[in-house]
């Protein structure tokens, strides 16, 4: 097997890959009707699937596309005919409100810090206050905005006593952080295949409830490819994804999961953790702050803030760093300027050091 030129990929997604995932891609030519291909589906919705929730209970559904995808599947398949509250408190809650807007949805966003957590009594009292009844809730698990891991399960509580379901984003968190759907009270998960999973990107996913899935049978379609029911119930009774589905990436994401099991969801997190530790104390010997606090963090991508310096420029210090074979990514948080640095991916300490290493010579060529 050819060796592959190794990127550190410290953005949020796409991940850094193993060569075992990359190599899965090469496959002999086959058609996604037959039933071998068929097992191979089955197979990763079942994984995937088992990761988070009962299956007796719950049900995955795959999409060709980016995470965003499956987000946009829920929204418009299943918030059609009720009022929504969206919490918004980074770029990819305010993400799900522009979805909601596009869609024309009946919604209302309720705001949070990107860098706080969520005070609990205050959307307990917003969504008391609201005037009319609330039929779902959507909020983003680890917002991917600054690393701010939002308490989804308490959120769940508040969901379960107003009777509200709720749909989680999960993108960076899922196949890390610990998710049990039933205890949370999360109705509706959406992810994708290219980031704790380690596999390539292409590939999105809902996990929901099969109750919840099949009362799609009564609604009046307001969408086609993304349609959630039709894509479910197509996948039961043929075995097969409605469309053409990005063959070979799904053999990837096979492979992914196969090396998620031989390694352990909960050491992977670990792993992470000892990576982020790493980048943190790195970060304060630089001088270097970051935004979420440790208590409220998800060890998963860390929001810094950017050296006050005349000479810096975060495209110059980008293309620094991706001359060194190491990707970062700028920050998304309005009226702050900083920048991103994931921890995710088939990645080490070693690497986080080696990031480290290069920073602390851009800083010192900076005067920072």
């Amino acid at each position: 097997m050819k060796n592959i030129k190794r990127n550190i990929l410290l953005n949020p997604g796409p991940a850094t890959t193993t060569d075992t995932v990359k190599y899965a891609q090469v496959v002999p030519d086959i058609c996604p009707r037959e039933d071998d291909f068929s097992q191979l589906l089955q197979f990763v919705t079942s994984e995937i699937t088992s990761l988070v929730s009962e299956e007796n209970q719950y049900s995955t559904v795959l999409f060709g596309g980016s995470g965003t995808a499956a987000v946009e599947s829920i929204l418009s398949s299943v918030m059609t005919d009720g009022f929504i509250v969206i919490i918004n408190n980074g770029a990819y809650g305010k993400r799900m409100c522009e979805i909601a807007e596009a869609y024309q949805l009946d919604w209302i966003e309720f705001v949070s810090p990107p860098d706080q957590p969520i005070k609990l009594d205050q959307l307990h009292s917003f969504i008391q206050s609201i005037p009319r009844k609330v039929s779902f809730l959507a909020v983003v698990h680890n917002e991917t905005t600054t690393g701010l891991l939002n308490d989804i399960e308490s959120i769940g509580s508040i969901c379960e006593e107003n009777e509200i379901n709720m749909m989680v984003d999960a993108m960076s968190s899922f196949a890390a952080i610990p998710i049990n759907m039933s205890k949370m009270k999360i109705s509706y998960l959406a992810a994708s295949s290219n980031k704790n999973l380690q596999g390539m990107a292409g590939v999105s996913f809902v996990i929901a409830k099969k109750s919840e899935l099949e009362k799609g049978k009564t609604k009046k379609p307001t969408n086609y490819y993304l349609n959630l029911y039709s894509q479910y119930t197509h996948f039961i009774e043929t075995g097969q994804m409605r469309f053409t589905p990005p063959i070979q990436t799904i053999y990837a994401l096979k492979q992914a999961i196969v090396e998620l099991k031989a390694e352990g969801m909960k050491e992977r997190y670990e792993r992470y953790s000892q990576c982020w530790e790493t980048l943190i104390e790195g970060l304060s010997r630089l001088g270097l702050r970051y935004l979420v606090p440790v208590e409220h963090h998800s060890k998963i991508i860390t929001a810094i803030v950017e050296p006050e310096s005349e000479k810096y420029n975060f495209k110059e210090m980008h293309d620094y760093f991706y001359a060194n074979g190491i990707t970062i990514y700028p920050g998304k948080i309005y009226q702050l300027n900083s920048f991103r640095v994931a921890n995710i991916g088939d990645i080490s300490k070693d690497d986080i050091e080696h990031f480290l290493t290069l920073l602390e010579t851009y800083l010192k060529n900076l005067n920072c």
